[in-house]
């Protein structure tokens, strides 16, 4: 049953890679070098073979990423020879863009925003490639499979076109774009089960390691320059992994000692809690803070 249902998701996935890289004139794949990007590229690997990837891979890069993400994306970019465009936040900051964050969580992952909006009116991308997952959020489960974006890179939840039988309207007006998510039906299990059946590679931190984290909130931080810690915060070394990869500021590991990817797993299926629940700070502002960013043009 775990075969045939990873089948149906593939083919459904390299359908819809293939139908947006058909229809529009410049798309490129949205790479954060988190398990979900990586298995998207893998499927796009998959989708186009024995030709090459024909889109780029594009990254807005924070500044704040872990070392281990980007020495993984470079590695699997250099591997593929696809192009790789990286939007950089803190150029947005440095020409005023946007404004450096301050506070107690200091997170530049709003600030991306302004950063991905300008990457794709300078490379005039018109379709986008997002490995989002409906099972995420509730903001990304109102997400079609070609989520509209507006000539401002808006989303509106109640302006999406229906999608029936698999059936995708890709027409566009000048300067808008849409963001297409291939792993819309997938959960977070599915995605580690053809990690595991595919031999995907994903950065270390998804595993069980030793590292010095501090607590913050009731979340576990890794010590990073970009946070300053609190007399009342102390670092301690516990065995912990990620479940998510983002900025270092905002994304929180979890107590574990699952070291394989089975192991993995076993861990999620005893877990009752979203992995952007459990590990995002950003998500955790409102009820509506993911929605509210995706309205503006978030990932």
């Amino acid at each position: 049953m775990t075969d045939s249902r990873l089948e149906v998701l593939e083919a459904e996935a390299v359908h819809v890679l293939r139908e947006v890289a058909a229809e529009f004139g410049r798309p490129a794949l949205l790479f954060s070098g988190g398990k979900d990007s990586a298995v998207l590229l893998r499927l796009a690997e998959k989708a186009f073979r024995p030709a090459p990837i024909p889109f780029p891979v594009l990254h807005v890069d924070t500044g704040h990423n872990f070392d281990e993400v980007i020495a993984f994306r470079d590695r699997r970019v250099a591997e593929l020879g696809v192009r790789l465009v990286v939007g950089s936040v803190q150029d947005s900051i440095d020409a005023g863009r946007v404004a450096e964050p301050e506070g107690r969580w200091p997170s530049r992952n709003r600030a991306q925003t302004v950063t991905l909006l300008d990457t794709v009116a300078e490379h005039g991308f018109d379709a986008l490639f997002g490995g989002a997952r409906r099972d995420e959020e509730r903001a990304r489960a109102k997400e079609r499979v070609l989520s509209f974006r507006d000539a401002f890179g808006q989303w509106d939840p109640r302006n999406q076109r229906p999608e029936l039988w698999n059936l995708y309207n890709s027409r566009i007006h000048p300067g808008e774009h849409v963001r297409a998510f291939p792993l819309s039906n997938w959960t977070e299990r599915d995605v580690w089960t053809y990690v595991e059946r595919d031999g995907v590679e994903l950065p270390s931190l998804y595993f069980a390691h030793n590292r010095k984290v501090f607590e913050r909130d009731g979340m576990l931080l890794a010590d990073n320059r970009f946070v300053e810690r609190d007399a009342d915060e102390p670092l301690v070394e516990r065995s912990v992994r990620f479940r998510t990869v983002g900025d270092m500021t905002c994304t929180g590991a979890v107590p574990s000692e699952a070291t394989t990817v089975a192991e993995v797993i076993a861990e999620i299926a005893a877990t009752r809690i979203t992995e952007r629940g459990q590990t995002r700070a950003d998500d955790r502002a409102g009820a509506a803070a993911m929605e509210d960013r995706k309205r503006e043009g978030y990932f």
